[in-house]
């Protein structure tokens, strides 16, 4: 019938942990290891405020959690019962990380979010509803719609409310990592430039253009001497 082993088992491995999956979230992908890899790598160690937007299993928070242990990190998600997934996660591999239930393209309920941050991070829905028909069936019958697809006529929506959030919730020197479709990513650079951004797009390691990390613009005071 189809339906991927992971949710046969209700396992999937991420960054070297074994994580609880059912129908209510992806399955964890090599390309998000990537990603957290990414932030882990350049993140400065010591406290610092991180928000995960999306988070389905929790694989991302819990991961950076490990990597970062000093870090408070707060996750969002929809779906309820992607959360229940998430919090199951965290209990199980012991990471504290903080979850909240939000509609993050609601922009009435930011205000749930008052903190300032120095990384944020998502892997949002990015595939347009038109793509479906090259997909493999195990994915467009067992994982959630939600998840993966954007309206065709508005591809760039997370992106945009993404880059429109952390114009008042991400810190001077803080930096957001994404990951992106492919086929966007100039797309998606050009937005975050349009909106005061430096942006900077990493392959993933099939060559293809997976993520993406947009940092705010910064000049320094011109020399006083």
């Amino acid at each position: 019938r189809h339906r991927p082993v992971q949710y046969v088992l209700g396992e999937a491995w991420f960054a070297g942990m074994k994580f609880y999956v059912n129908e209510h979230v992806l399955i964890p992908r090599p390309e998000t290891e990537e990603l957290v890899a990414w932030i882990i790598d350049e993140a400065a160690q010591g406290t610092q405020q991180v928000l995960d937007i999306g988070t389905g299993s929790g694989c991302i928070p819990i991961a950076l959690k490990k990597g970062l242990p000093a870090a408070s990190i707060t996750s969002i998600d929809i779906d309820p019962n992607a959360l229940q997934v998430a919090h199951d996660n965290a209990t199980t591999l012991q990471a504290d990380i903080q979850l909240i239930e939000l509609d993050f393209l609601n922009e009435s309920f930011w205000h749930k979010l008052p903190g300032y941050y120095d990384t944020i991070v998502s892997n949002p829905p990015y595939i347009k509803a038109m793509e479906s028909n090259t997909m493999a069936k195990h994915v467009l019958d067992y994982e959630p719609a939600r998840a993966l697809f954007v309206p065709d006529n508005d591809a760039l929506v997370f992106y945009r409310k993404i880059a429109a959030f952390a114009s008042t919730h991400l810190n001077n020197a803080g930096s957001i990592y994404m990951e992106i479709n492919e086929a966007l990513g100039k797309e998606v650079k050009q937005l975050f430039e349009a909106t005061g951004y430096h942006v900077t797009i990493k392959q993933d390691l099939q060559g293809k253009d997976r993520m993406i990390k947009a940092s705010k613009a910064y000049y320094p005071p011109p020399s006083q001497a």
